[in-house]
């Protein structure tokens, strides 16, 4: 039995992906563990996960400006501009299984502000790569430095990472926070600490 339901929607992920040498990599993977590869319900299994990376990983291939879009606008607004609980998934370089959080982004405009679905935008770009939650926090914040210009930005990031959950240590309610502060929220404490304020308000924990 196939279940192509998913192929077409995949299709449509930018990815720089070589689908045919991770389909030949991961049938090399299902032998490896000792398993038939061409048996009724592996036998799609190669292609079905070559095709999910082109989704997962799909940030190497993402463009900064198609992104943006043309989204930034010149607003005379100083206060603090917060985007919370924008829920991600990404996958832990060393060992290839997820981690699932999500990320709190304030920036103080410096007469520039982006539009708002851009910024959950941005933190899919950095969450489909192979990665680490601190680079992964770092790399949000100095894309909208750079790309705004602001008075200062900062992102909170907590997540959830399956493989201290699943192996190693074995700890479920194990979580880890990262943050990146630029300008204001580095050098305020009354700013960085309203920062924190707002995402711990009203703030539930995480769960599978």
């Amino acid at each position: 039995m196939e279940f192509d339901d998913d192929m077409d929607e995949l299709e449509s992920f930018p990815s720089n992906v070589d689908v045919e040498s991770a389909k030949r990599s991961i049938h090399d993977l299902i032998r490896a563990v000792g398993e038939d590869p061409e048996r009724e319900g592996l036998i799609n299994t190669p292609i079905r996960v070559a095709r999910m990376f082109t989704e997962l990983l799909s940030g190497y291939s993402a463009d900064p400006q198609r992104i943006v879009n043309g989204a930034l606008f010149e607003v005379k607004y100083d206060e603090m501009v917060i985007v919370r609980d924008i829920e991600f998934y990404s996958l832990c370089e060393h060992h290839m299984l997820p981690f699932i959080g999500r990320a709190h982004v304030a920036y103080i405009p410096d007469g520039k502000v982006l539009g708002l679905s851009k910024i959950p935008r941005i933190v899919d770009m950095y969450a489909r790569r192979l990665q680490v939650q601190e680079r992964m926090t770092r790399q949000i914040a100095d894309f909208l430095r750079d790309l705004l210009k602001p008075q200062g930005v900062a992102v909170v990031v907590e997540a959830m990472h399956l493989c201290s959950m699943m192996r190693g240590v074995k700890k479920h309610d194990a979580r880890m926070t990262t943050s990146a502060m630029h300008g204001a929220f580095r050098a305020n404490l009354a700013t960085r600490q309203e920062f924190l304020d707002n995402i711990s308000r009203g703030s539930e924990p995480m769960r599978f």
